[in-house]
Order: structure tokens, then sequence, then C-alpha cells
């Protein structure tokens, strides 16, 4: 959850190097739809990062399409933290 005030925004990514070429955008919401990706992330035991910018461009692509290549970096790095924190 973000800060009082702060739209609430969910995001939930998908990759698969084999298949893909980005990152796929599987689901986006604001307010319950984001209440609910987030609570189905926590049921799996999924990894959250809270990126309030990076969701607010993310939540534009519809859900089934790659990011745009303009945020291919802020991805790479998220998922490169993710990986080395072992989330």
């Amino acid at each position: 959850m973000g800060p009082p005030g702060e739209e609430l925004l969910a995001i939930a990514l998908g990759y698969h190097p084999a298949r893909d070429e980005a990152p796929i955008v599987l689901a986006a919401g604001q307010e319950e739809i984001a209440r609910q990706i987030l609570a189905i992330a926590a049921e799996f035991r999924i990894p959250v990062r809270h990126s309030p910018r990076l969701a607010s461009f993310l939540v534009r692509v519809p859900p089934g399409h790659p990011i745009p290549p303009e945020l291919y970096q802020a991805v790479a790095l998220l998922l490169a933290y993710l990986y080395k924190t072992g989330e």
C-alpha cells in the first residue's frame, strides 16, 4: 500500500525468455482490482515491489501486451533486484 492519498495501482508481469521478447503485462488495475492482484500475489507468495512511478506507466499497457521498449531498463532493474534478493 502506498501513502495516504496515493492511488493504489498493481501490475502483474510475466516473462518467458524462450517465447517472449519482453515482459508481458498479465494484469493491471487500480484500487479494487489492484487489491485483488495484491491478494493473489500474497496467496501464491509472488514478490511485490512498491514502485508508484513505474506502475503509473505500466498500468496503461493492456493485459496480454509486452511492456514498451522505453520501460525495458526500469523493469530490468526491478527484475534484477528480485533475482538478486531471491524474491
